[in-house]
């Protein structure tokens, strides 16, 4: 069970700290956030998840019980549990910003050591190149879409570039400017695209048939059919990588958040942010059942897009582009700016606001030359799956480490990395903490083994259970019972718990390696 940690890494400082200029360009990057210049409140991170989550992507997603068979009754049970589960394993994230006032990759160098917490930079860059790149192409092609529906002509080539171009170069802009710009973004956007996605429902009920019963009909005996079954499980499972996505992110956010806001309200408002989309994923299988009903062969071939403005009442395309240009903004500059923060900390030469130009052109040409060099999207689809499952053991292993430790961190040692340094609490084994990254190496591996995504990747192990994809579900599992076996069987040093572990967990006494100067 998490707990308030036994102490504090800086003294609680009274005076309410000052909030930032909105327009004036985050002076800090990755380094520790003083207590007194911790402005954010939980709130924020409530609409920066949100705004993240609350997109044309997700509704996407949201349209995968139909694409798999699924009713829109049974669609709705797979998606409200699959949220509600992935909004669980979210909400501890957010505490490792508020403890240690850095990211999350930062704060990982606890759990996997100095070297080791390359690992969680590695998993945020891939996530963030995937699911900025889904994003554009999502909200461009949307939006090229819909103006093509006003003129009544294809939308040229041209059409879709310049989509892409706009969106990325806002998108960039407000990362540059940084969080306190992404906070305000994020307190606008995603209310106005809440009601938008509400009347998009409305815009698209004339067309829906309440009375489809999917592919296995309504009967109870569907239970029992394994076919509806793995399709109730896929969906499920999607529905939880959602939420999941942003765990490598939530540091990023709470690291403005101050060490005397309760852990309660903190993970109550990362949960409320991943449960906060069911609108978005609400609209996506509603809309998705209404292009099943009436344009079948788009939901056969995936194009829920299309069928999306194939089926539009004219009145609704103005709306449906301010959906897909808000939307996107919100979700690419939440991955954007944590990534280019991340990657400020793997190349410390590079400030924050150089590093996050030189992601977004990295992701600049993966978005133009993907979309029209090679057409890769599929395959950066698959790729974003993979990196989601992936990234749930990881989570897992800094959840029971958060536990395992009570919280405490000995934030200085944390930036050994980021300073070139060598040393320190959280050296272990060279910079490596083996049996952490080992155990870790071996879920993420076993994860992979039960990936089903026909016609993409099948991993050897999915036929063990009828080609269900059960990845996420084993990530879980896997990850927890690793994790714990770890922090009970092989005792840490005490000096990286400060005597703030729990009772169940063993520890070594030593003494930590000295700090060094940097290397250069």
């Amino acid at each position: 069970m998490l707990r308030e940690p036994t102490e504090r890494t800086t003294a609680s400082v009274s005076p309410e700290p000052a909030t930032p200029v909105t327009l004036a360009v985050e002076s800090h990057g990755i380094d520790t956030i003083p207590d007194d210049e911790r402005w954010s409140k939980p709130k924020d991170i409530f609409w920066v998840v949100f705004g993240g989550a609350n997109s044309i992507s997700t509704a996407l997603l949201g349209a995968f019980p139909i694409m798999f068979g699924l009713s829109f009754t049974d669609g709705l049970l797979a998606v409200c549990i699959g949220v509600a589960l992935g909004s669980l394993v979210l909400a501890p994230m957010a505490l490792f910003g508020r403890q240690t006032g850095t990211n999350n990759a930062v704060a990982s160098s606890a759990h996997f050591g100095v070297h080791g917490r390359i690992i969680g930079s590695f998993l945020a860059l891939l996530t963030a190149f995937t699911f900025l790149a889904l994003s554009v192409w999502t909200a461009g092609d949307a939006l090229a879409g819909t103006i093509s529906r006003l003129t009544g002509e294809e939308p040229p080539t041209w059409l879709t570039v310049v989509a892409y171009s706009v969106l990325t170069l806002v998108i960039v802009t407000i990362c540059i400017f940084g969080y306190r710009l992404l906070v305000v973004l994020n307190r606008i956007v995603p209310p106005i695209v809440g009601v938008l996605f509400v009347l998009g429902v409305l815009a698209y009920a004339p067309q829906f048939d309440g009375g489809v019963a999917g592919s296995f009909g309504a009967s109870a005996d569907r239970w029992s059919d394994p076919v509806f079954l793995s399709a109730f499980i896929g969906s499920a499972l999607i529905a939880m990588s959602c939420p999941i996505s942003f765990g490598a992110f939530l540091g990023d956010y709470s690291r403005y958040v101050s060490q005397d806001v309760p852990s309660r309200r903190l993970m109550g408002a990362a949960f409320g942010a991943g449960v906060a989309p069911l609108v978005t994923f609400g609209f996506g299988l509603f809309t998705a059942s209404v292009i099943a009903t009436h344009q079948p062969d788009m939901i056969a071939s995936g194009n829920y897009v299309g069928g999306l403005i194939s089926l539009a009442p004219t009145w609704f395309f103005l709306p449906l582009g301010m959906i897909a240009i808000a939307g996107g903004l919100s979700t690419g500059t939440s991955l954007l700016y944590g990534t280019g923060l991340d990657f400020s900390s793997i190349v410390p030469r590079l400030s924050r606001v150089a590093a996050t130009l030189v992601i977004a052109a990295l992701a600049a040409v993966l978005i133009f030359v993907g979309k029209f060099g090679f057409a890769i999207v599929g395959t950066v689809s698959t790729l974003s799956t993979l990196v989601v499952i992936c990234t749930v053991p990881w989570m897992g292993f800094m959840i029971v480490g958060y536990v395992a430790r009570g919280g405490w961190y000995a934030v200085d040692d944390l930036h050994v990395f980021n300073r070139r340094q060598r040393g320190g609490r959280y050296w272990y084994q060279h910079g490596w903490n083996l049996p952490t990254t080992v155990s870790y190496l071996t879920s993420a591996v076993l994860s992979l083994m039960f990936v089903s995504l026909p016609g993409q990747f099948v991993g050897p192990f999915a036929s063990l259970v009828g080609g269900t994809d059960i990845s996420i579900a084993v990530a879980l599992g896997s990850s927890f019972l690793l994790a714990t076996i770890v922090a009970r069987f092989f005792p840490e040093p005490s000096y990286v718990v400060n005597g703030s572990q729990p009772g169940w967990v063993p520890i070594r006494h030593g003494s930590p390696a000295a700090i060094t100067e940097p290397l250069d």
